[in-house]
């Protein structure tokens, strides 16, 4: 055990510690270590260099956060168990579990109709089956179906220890000063009313700040129109490999891309079938890097052509638009057609439209509720002095045309 009780250092909280050997197992554990390989923000180091951080880094910074969480909550007399805190702990660390190479890329392309939290539900389940159980109260936790509701709401709401940590540290790697939150001072402000987590009436202004760097970093960073445009380029590529994989076309790539880019790959299947999940568990990031280097140099010129300048930063320009017209689809088919000497279905591999939306508080979802001194318990949305609930829960949406400027 003594070997077990590891202190990381860390960049945005300093050094963090693993409290137990149930938490040092799941962290040790292959899943959980594959994580080092995956980026937290994708490909958004193609616009913040400093982006290089990982999803290990983010999963134990959301783990350290829930700790904190949990002691001031003990110190307001909230009965947390040993066992509760160790399993919402084990959660929060796993709640990412699921996710694949540049963040939701392998959703959209080449598996289909699997969300990264279903997938993370199935990997915890096999993680505990190998752990001999000690994950059962953890999982029920994650699931919500624990009866301690706001143990859930710690890993899964508008106010919980993942989104706490995304913030601090995308703001961090990424030198956008405008997403720093007080994350130490919202933990202080922190309570439990009726089962739901509330925040105490001098922590206002902390959640205004808190709701206003959410709106700048998703403006300012994950929607970024040059990480937009990278992104669509990098989907365009993954759909074109795998067109051709279906069409008898022998790519290179990992054993484990190549299963995926040869396979379909749906919901379906993918819940039922191991050798799915563990060839998913064997891709990361460097998988597609490398693949993509090796495609720039293929006979295809739309895989070579798109490739090429992935690797070389000479991305889709995005510009925006209004929805594009059926005839100027048509007269960009026919540009890029007679430009690559391609036909004009190929063409289409060449540009993208893309809708984003913005939605910084969602007041159908769990509220975050102030409690005052009265007792009374309020929406932030009705007693800030600078959050209109309008604004705040009206999604901003913005459409995008991406194409590769020739």
């Amino acid at each position: 055990m003594k070997n077990k009780r590891k202190i990381i250092n860390d960049p945005v909280f300093g050094f963090i510690s693993i409290p137990n050997e149930d938490i040092y197992d799941v962290i040790q554990h292959r899943y959980f270590q594959r994580l080092n390989r995956i980026k937290q923000l994708g490909i958004s180091s193609f616009v913040y260099p400093g982006a290089q951080h990982t999803r290990f880094q983010h999963s134990l910074g959301a783990m350290f956060l829930t700790s904190e969480a949990i002691k001031e909550l003990r110190l307001k007399g909230h009965e947390i168990t040993q066992n509760e805190a160790s399993s919402v702990m084990s959660a929060i660390l796993l709640h990412d579990i699921g996710h694949g190479p540049y963040s939701h890329l392998l959703e959209s392309t080449i598996i289909q109709e699997v969300s990264h939290e279903k997938i993370s539900e199935i990997l915890i389940e096999k993680i505990n089956d190998e752990l001999n159980g000690t994950l059962d109260l953890a999982i029920k936790i994650f699931k919500n179906q624990y009866p301690k509701k706001f143990l859930h709401q710690l890993i899964s709401s508008q106010l919980d220890m993942d989104r706490m940590d995304y913030l601090r540290r995308d703001s961090f790697f990424t030198g956008v000063v405008e997403g720093e939150i007080g994350s130490a001072r919202i933990i202080k402000m922190l309570d439990v009313f009726e089962d739901k987590l509330v925040i105490e009436q001098k922590g206002i202004h902390s959640i205004e700040n808190f709701l206003m760097a959410r709106r700048f970093m998703y403006w300012q960073v994950y929607l970024h129109k040059t990480s937009i445009a990278a992104e669509m380029m990098l989907i365009k590529i993954l759909r074109r490999a795998k067109a051709m994989s279906f069409a008898g076309e022998t790519l290179f790539a990992s054993p484990s891309l190549q299963f995926f880019l040869s396979n379909e790959i749906n919901a379906d299947n993918f819940l039922k079938n191991d050798e799915i999940i563990e060839h998913f568990v064997e891709i990361d990031d460097s998988d597609i890097i490398s693949a993509i280097k090796v495609w720039a140099r293929h006979s295809d010129t739309v895989l070579s052509v798109l490739s090429k300048n992935f690797s070389e930063r000479i991305l889709f320009k995005a510009e925006e638009s209004e929805r594009m017209t059926e005839d100027k689809e048509m007269e960009l088919r026919k540009k890029y057609a007679a430009h690559f000497a391609v036909n004009q279905q190929d063409a289409d591999y060449f540009f993208e439209q893309k809708e984003i939306n913005n939605n910084t508080y969602d007041l159908e979802d769990d509220n975050i509720n102030i409690v005052f001194s009265d007792g009374s318990v309020k929406d932030i949305s009705q007693v800030s002095d600078i959050l209109n609930p309008e604004i705040l829960n009206h999604g901003i949406r913005k459409n995008y045309l991406c194409f590769l400027k020739i």
